[in-house]
């Protein structure tokens, strides 16, 4: 592991720089990209977690990183890609676990 790697990590242990949101967001969300826009999105901010479709047209997200990374990645959900419409963006704020050590889209 790098020094970069282990200095990233060491932020992410520490409560006063990081969290940990869990995301449901609604509007026109799927079918447009949504899930891998936002791996994307949140690999470049390095945020870890996973994002998912849910029944019922609206997607899922938990996301833990440092907290302005985590920030950008919820500003970018209120938007979406180009074909999107969200109308709402639910986030629940909890305390970094670091259970994450990269971001995927899962398929449950």
């Amino acid at each position: 592991m790098d020094s970069d790697s282990t200095n990233h990590q060491d932020k992410l242990l520490d409560s006063s720089n990081s969290m940990r949101v869990h995301l449901i967001i609604t509007g026109k969300v799927q079918g447009v990209y949504f899930r891998q826009n936002m791996k994307i999105i949140a690999e470049r901010n390095n945020v870890n977690g996973w994002v998912r479709n849910l029944a019922g047209g609206t997607v899922e997200a938990v996301l833990e990183g440092i907290k302005g990374d985590v920030e950008k990645v919820i500003s970018w959900s209120s938007k979406g890609p180009q074909d999107a419409n969200v109308t709402n963006v639910t986030v629940e704020r909890h305390q970094c676990l670091g259970e994450f050590s990269s971001f995927e889209i899962t398929y449950d």
